[in-house]
């Protein structure tokens, strides 16, 4: 894990969440692979490790990780493509959605949404 837990609107047990999910996405860790202990992250991010705990508790709740007794706790199986489908329907929901209501009130047509979409797209930088 890199960086630390900044102080924002979300509490830090779910930054916590939140970071192990960017990870497993960006295959930082894979499926199988074994996640930081919760002693590690709680030195790492300097935060309590109860705190550290409750994050990990909502993955394994989640099915994300799991827990081997005595060994330690690894990514599941399937892990990514749960958070990618999960993070795609939040995505259409936030975003694509009011993006299109309001492209509605506009009165563009779809290909005009997908012109200025394309357009925004392809001068992106960080676009590989």
């Amino acid at each position: 894990m890199s960086g630390t837990v900044h102080p924002d609107n979300k509490p830090l047990f779910i930054q916590i969440k939140e970071k192990i999910e960017d990870q497993i996405v960006n295959d930082q860790l894979l499926e199988g692979e074994q996640v930081p202990s919760t002693t590690q992250l709680s030195q790492f991010y300097k935060i309590n490790h109860i705190t550290v705990l409750k994050g990990i508790n909502l993955l394994v709740d989640s099915g994300l990780i799991y827990k081997k007794r005595g060994v330690g706790m690894f990514v599941a199986e399937g892990a990514k493509e749960k958070l990618l489908q999960t993070r795609m329907s939040a995505f259409a929901d936030d975003f694509v959605l009011p993006m299109v209501q309001e492209a509605d009130k506009l009165g563009l047509s779809t290909d005009e949404l997908f012109q200025i979409i394309t357009q925004l797209k392809g001068s992106d930088p960080h676009e590989s």
